[in-house]
């Protein structure tokens, strides 16, 4: 990833990379790789997260 800093703006830089690895979801994978999960905790939590983004897509059809 790169980020190109303009005008020495380094602050504006810094902040535009935190919101780049915010949207590829890079916190959330290190919060979970922190501690251990067990293989059957980690398979609820993807069918989990399968399920809420199924809801969300369908939520969005809804509306349109």
């Amino acid at each position: 990833m790169e980020i190109q800093v303009v005008d020495n703006n380094v602050e504006k830089a810094i902040r535009v990379l935190k919101r780049k690895l915010q949207q590829e979801g890079l916190f959330r994978e290190m919060k979970q790789r922190k501690f251990y999960e067990k293989p059957s905790v980690k398979r609820k939590r993807k069918e989990k997260e399968a399920q809420r983004r199924l809801r969300k897509k369908m939520r969005l059809m809804r509306t349109d």
